[in-house]
């Protein structure tokens, strides 16, 4: 336990870490339970109790769909993000003939992608990591740079699960039309956010999340458009038309399908709420506490994201204190918790190590006010004071310069 921390005593708890997994809104359980409750059935079986199953199956996938602008038929449900990402990236290439074995990648991706794609680097593909600019933006000329004759998939996220910064895919997606190359995109923070029109984007392949969106975990969803040939990751019957076996989640998918609707009905509005919440930690932060750096603040970003550089300070050391003190934060992506190497998406949008190391990330959503923001900040600037006096790096002359 950190000095100076054992005594802390919280009253009430807040969660600033809706990037990582969001809570399950109350509407969205009431349907879970019911789903759990009353379809019973294998939405592949014939009788009645299947049939139901295989209705309500389907009317998720049109909501689903219309989150996404999508045909419903080109809506593959599956177990998540990660499950989502690898169906795209491996079993796009995967499906690919001739000598067309290359991929363009961004370095700034989920753990989803690159694992997938290094994976794909063991299989003999070639993969080219773009860089992003220092704001953490990819340029889409450098996309278009990286296309050879070969290449058979570009795969760019929409927006980055640790600065929030949105990339400009329907640029990218042009680029790739004129290539005749299929594009991905991981929508997993994006989706229900900001727009997410696959039609707009010009994506052929995009994932999401349930996670993501106030649904349960364990459930997600990716879109595939007509005539994209696609590779299945798993083998049994032909559940999903052929694209992913198993049977279905449908419970789960029913989850899915009613956080999509009160995402896209309600996106504008809970948009504006993050935005405020999170511009009062940003500007605060940036205006009260020495020595700190927002990451992305030049680019396009969510409404509900902002990564900040604590200098001096350990930002693990930094989530432990605030979680000590009641406040729920990230140091960087969920997915790679545990882990002690700073971020690779600060790396690679040219943070020095200690700087990547010393940041943080803030992800507001449902429930989150801008007096749990007062607090919070209150509660960052006790804790980066407190660090910065155990610090040997960082003095009060470091400080003043």
């Amino acid at each position: 336990m950190l000095a100076g921390t054992a005594t802390l005593k919280v009253a009430v708890r807040a969660y600033f870490d809706h990037n990582a997994t969001t809570p399950v809104s109350p509407d969205v359980l009431d349907v879970y339970l019911d789903a759990l409750r009353s379809t019973p059935g294998n939405a592949s079986s014939v009788h009645q109790d299947g049939q139901r199953a295989r209705q309500r199956l389907e009317q998720a996938r049109v909501q689903v769909a219309a989150l996404l602008d999508a045909p419903p038929k080109d809506v593959v449900f599956t177990s998540g993000g990660t499950e989502s990402d690898n169906l795209a990236v491996l079993g796009a290439v995967r499906a690919a003939h001739g000598e067309r074995k290359h991929v363009v990648t961004t370095a700034i991706e989920h753990p989803a992608v690159l694992n997938a794609c290094r994976q794909l680097e063991a299989e003999g593909v070639a993969v080219t990591y773009v860089r992003p600019e220092r704001d953490g933006w990819i340029n889409p000329d450098a996309i278009g740079a990286a296309l050879r004759p070969e290449t058979v998939l570009v795969t760019v996220m929409h927006a980055n699960n640790e600065t929030g910064v949105i990339q400009p895919v329907a640029e990218i997606g042009r680029i790739a039309r004129e290539a005749g190359v299929l594009l991905h995109s991981d929508g997993v923070q994006a989706a229900g956010k900001i727009p997410a029109s696959v039609t707009d984007l010009g994506v052929d392949l995009y994932a999401i999340s349930g996670h993501k969106i106030n649904a349960p975990k364990g459930v997600g969803a990716l879109y595939v458009r007509k005539g994209a040939a696609l590779a299945p990751l798993f083998f049994g019957g032909r559940h999903e038309q052929g694209r992913r076996a198993g049977t279905e989640n449908v419970p789960g998918a029913i989850a899915l399908g009613e956080a999509a609707r009160i995402a896209l009905e309600r996106r504008e509005e809970q948009a504006r709420l993050s935005s405020h919440v999170r511009y009062r930690i940003e500007r605060r932060v940036a205006g009260e506490i020495p020595r700190v750096m927002v990451n992305g603040w030049t680019a396009p970003r969510l409404p509900n994201t902002v990564n900040i550089s604590f200098e001096g300070v350990e930002g693990e050391a930094m989530v432990i204190a605030l979680d000590l003190r009641g406040f729920a934060v990230s140091s960087g992506s969920a997915c790679s918790s545990g882990a002690v190497e700073p971020s690779h998406v600060l790396l690679a949008m040219g943070l020095d190590a200690p700087s990547a190391k010393a940041s943080l990330r803030f992800s507001t959503g449902l429930g989150n006010t801008l007096e749990q923001a007062d607090a919070l900040v209150e509660a960052i600037a006790a804790s980066a004071a407190h660090l910065r006096r155990l610090s040997p790096v960082y003095t009060e002359e470091v400080a003043r310069v």
